[in-house]
């Protein structure tokens, strides 16, 4: 029964998924318009691995009305804990749900109508998965702590602090990131010495873990060890296919609708303005906490949302480039390598700090730390012979320096690649 209430799961997100046998690489199939299922992470591919997953299910936090720290549409914000056990009874990894931004009213309105801006429409139960696993052999260094999921429901990075009285809209990232904070400490999350904690987090959630990592490593004891994991966070300010900035105009939005100057970090915003303190490149260097950057150097949102969108391609020359790597032409190729080139600039003086840690593989893929073949299986990702979960294990618990950077497109033949139809 558990099987077919997981397949049932599946069968709900839409993902249609498998192993295209071949090829030395993985392909992993979607509609183009569910690209904002990637940021969820509500994984498919883990029922390939033959396991069912820890399904946990959906606390409100009841104390966040009173602080007004309200989703979109005004309902109470909540996470999805799972308890800790044995060696990581003290230990506390907190994920940060991604899922995209909305950065004017019109698309505000749609999202607080759906899970993104409603606790109305939340699962009332996820699949644990991945870095959230409570399997060893699946999660072999986290499996046994604390693990939170904190649902996304504000369309900012959990940034936000403002509101549209007419549109009757709550934009309180911010209220509901520290609702969340102030509701895990107390059960226990800062309480003893032995502690230890990780704030993680995909694709928005994984920009939000930048934006506010600091504030995170606050919340502990200096004694603590207090690290952070942004998946798919490392948003570029590029340029796109049309020489216009796509994505800039785009987080401006987000940023001046949601109130989110006030809360970005003024070693930022005390020199530049506020859009580009939204972007991590703007961000990193100035970050105390040890941080790890998992990054496509491809990134399939970016590729499709920021470099490539039909609003910039109004030819349509990069439509089935945009769909899948593997029809590109040469030039097309030479451009999405500029793009990591630019990532790579990026990340230069931050990977310069032997407190942070990179792994940068060479796929077209968005977010590999909460799906559990991208995480930790016999055929994931790797840089070399090293998979993503025993890199950041390594890095976290300081048992090496891990500064991983893959070889450009094609080389890498262990990717997990993203094609849309």
């Amino acid at each position: 029964m558990g099987n077919l209430f997981w397949l049932g799961i599946v069968a709900a997100l839409v993902f249609s998924f498998w192993v295209d046998a071949l090829s030395a690489y993985q392909y992993h199939h979607f509609n183009e318009t569910e690209l904002s299922l990637l940021e969820a992470q509500e994984q498919a591919s883990s029922s390939l691995l033959g396991r069912t997953p820890l399904m946990v299910g959906l606390t409100l936090i009841q104390s966040a009305a009173a602080k007004g720290a309200v989703c979109l549409d005004g309902t109470l914000p909540g996470y999805h804990l799972h308890r800790g056990y044995g060696s990581g009874a003290n230990s506390w990894l907190v994920n940060l749900e991604g899922g995209g931004w909305c950065n004017n009213v019109r698309t505000c309105v749609y999202r607080k109508k759906t899970r993104r801006g409603s606790s109305t429409f939340m699962e009332k139960q996820i699949p644990f998965t991945g870095i959230l696993s409570n399997n060893a052999e699946d999660n072999p260094d986290f499996f046994n702590w604390n693990r939170v999921k904190i649902r996304y429901c504000d369309g900012a990075s959990f940034a936000g602090d403002g509101e549209d009285k007419a549109a009757q809209l709550q934009f309180r990232g911010q209220r509901i990131w520290l609702a969340a904070m102030e509701d895990l400490m107390s059960k226990g999350m800062h309480t003893n010495i032995s502690a230890s904690g990780l704030l993680s987090g995909c694709s928005a959630g994984g920009l939000a873990t930048i934006i506010h990592c600091d504030e995170f490593r606050g919340l502990f004891p200096q004694t603590t060890k207090v690290k952070c994991l942004s998946d798919a966070g490392l948003f570029l300010d590029a340029i796109d296919v049309s020489r216009g900035h796509t994505i800039r105009n785009f987080f401006s939005g987000v940023v001046w609708l949601q109130g989110v100057k006030k809360n970005l970090p003024s070693s930022c915003t005390n020199h530049l303005d506020p859009t580009s303190c939204f972007f991590p490149q703007n961000l990193i260097a100035s970050i105390r906490t040890p941080l790890f950057i998992l990054n496509t150097a491809y990134d399939s949102w970016q590729v499709q949302s920021s470099l490539a969108p039909s609003s910039a391609d109004t030819h349509g020359y990069w439509h089935d480039c945009r769909l899948n790597h593997a029809k590109c032409t040469t030039s097309q190729i030479h451009f999405l390598q500029g793009f990591r080139n630019q990532m790579l600039n990026v990340i230069r003086g931050f990977s310069r700090s032997r407190q942070n840690g990179l792994f940068i593989n060479s796929c077209f893929a968005h977010c590999q730390s909460e799906r559990q073949d991208t995480w930790f299986a016999d055929n994931s990702p790797v840089i070399g012979n090293k998979a993503i979960a025993l890199a950041v294990g390594d890095w976290y618990f300081d048992r090496a320096v891990v500064k991983a950077i893959d070889c450009p497109y094609p080389c890498d033949n262990t990717c997990h690649h993203l094609v849309f139809r």
